[in-house]
């Protein structure tokens, strides 16, 4: 049984099995954020076309919200609740995380649509990029329900333990992404919204298998309609323990706009594009040290809930470990060959000039955010929504967004002043929350 193996097999040894598919996980969602725009970048109009994309991150990223604010808010519950042997609870909160995964998705759609040309030009969109933004999200967001699903629902797997298939869950559609980018694109001269569709194609995909899983018989707790009926106090918890993963990535959202506007002002359409390989490149070190976290994440609710804190604090060392050397490596290479990483998506001579030097420094200040990245999972997988969620708000609204403004006054550096906002927020906020994160687990876990 999955709950026994999560009581009782030694904690490394677990955390590995969990971690390996989580990372693998996250690197095949990065292939999904970073595949549409290696072939965009290859497009007549590349760089512009490359600039686009980049404007459609913020509504993106809200839509990521909805899915870690009912996938991470509701799936640590579910975990909890099965660590405390309530069969019942977890199943209703993952009915009424399906439930608001569907409404909010819904809404979200509706609002994106009838908005679309007059948000990308808040958010940065010149004359020249907001055809091919227009373009790209106008088909997204059609397909955003199946995303939603996939994206949310899948936690709820992987919290009992199936860390596998989860992983393929995320291959499937990755892989599907892959092969029908360039048939959409080049084959049949879709261009960007070939791209689109593509994703939201590969992404229903995967959201069949996510509910044929849930349904079936393997699953530990299953989706069950009377389970999808919303209870006000089941559905605040999720909200709450959700509130802080929603709002990190929606801000991130914000922070992309107001990047976006920054750039434009300061470096024009080729800072924009330079930006958005920028922001895939953060994702590169972000997203496995996000698996790391979220295969700690199962061992650490279940046997909080089991009242055994012990294995709980020895999860968490081997984490820790982990995430650190990651960060530590991948900050290193980017650091040594920053110009590689730029022609990966596109080989024009100027964005690679200038993406390379933005690279070195957007990206100083993730030597130690992969301790950062487990204190958020650490304080989520422990019910302790408020803490992950002050500092998810410390970071973007306190530090790094009044940064991208106050940098360019003070120093006469253009894009490099505005790119110099993300270490100084990243470096301090680890900072914080490791002073916060020791006393909070001595007082949680004695």
């Amino acid at each position: 049984m999955k709950d026994e193996r999560l009581r009782t097999e030694n904690p490394r040894k677990l955390l590995i099995e969990l971690a390996l598919p989580a990372i693998c996980a996250q690197i095949v969602t990065l292939l999904y954020n970073t595949v549409d725009r290696f072939y965009i970048g290859r497009m007549e109009n590349g760089t512009i076309a490359m600039a686009g994309i980049g404007l459609c991150v913020p509504i993106t990223m809200v839509l990521s919200g909805i899915s870690s604010m009912f996938g991470r808010g509701g799936a640590p519950l579910a975990a909890i609740s099965l660590g405390g042997k309530d069969q019942e609870g977890a199943e209703t909160f993952l009915g009424n995380s399906f439930m608001g995964l569907i409404l909010f998705s819904l809404a979200v759609m509706a609002v994106g649509l009838i908005f679309l040309e007059p948000m990308l030009i808040m958010f940065g969109a010149s004359e020249n990029t907001l055809p091919y933004a227009a373009d790209y999200l106008g088909i997204y967001l059609c397909g955003t329900l199946f995303v939603q699903i996939t994206v949310g629902m899948n936690y709820f797997i992987t919290t009992q333990g199936f860390a596998k298939t989860a992983m393929v869950t995320t291959m499937l559609g990755a892989g599907l992404n892959v092969i029908l980018d360039p048939i959409f694109m080049f084959t049949f001269q879709m261009g960007i919204a070939g791209a689109a569709l593509a994703t939201v194609l590969s992404q229903m995909v995967s959201c069949l298998f996510v509910l044929w899983f849930l349904l079936g018989k393997r699953t530990q707790i299953r989706l069950r309609v009377k389970a999808m009926r919303l209870k006000k106090a089941v559905f605040q918890k999720i909200l709450v323990l959700g509130a802080s993963p929603f709002f990190m990535s929606t801000s991130e959202g914000v922070m992309q706009i107001c990047f976006n506007t920054q750039m434009l002002k300061f470096g024009g359409d080729l800072a924009v594009s330079a930006l958005t390989i920028l922001f895939s490149m953060f994702q590169f070190i972000n997203l496995p040290l996000t698996g790391i976290a979220q295969g700690s994440q199962p061992i650490v609710s279940f046997n909080y809930g089991a009242k055994d804190y012990g294995r709980v604090r020895q999860t968490l060392r081997y984490a820790l470990a982990a995430c650190t050397a990651f960060s530590l490596c991948g900050t290193i290479l980017m650091l040594l060959f920053p110009s590689f990483f730029i022609r990966l998506f596109n080989t024009d001579p100027e964005l690679v000039e200038l993406g390379s030097r933005m690279l070195r420094v957007y990206i100083a200040g993730c030597f130690f955010i992969g301790a950062n990245t487990l204190y958020q999972q650490t304080y989520t997988s422990l019910g302790e929504g408020k803490a992950s969620f002050f500092f998810a708000f410390f970071r973007k609204v306190i530090l790094l967004i009044p940064l991208l403004y106050i940098l360019p006054t003070i120093f006469p550096w253009g894009v490099f002043a505005v790119a110099m906002a993300e270490p100084v927020s990243d470096l301090v906020t680890t900072l914080c929350n490791r002073i916060y994160f020791t006393r909070f687990m001595k007082k949680n876990l004695s």
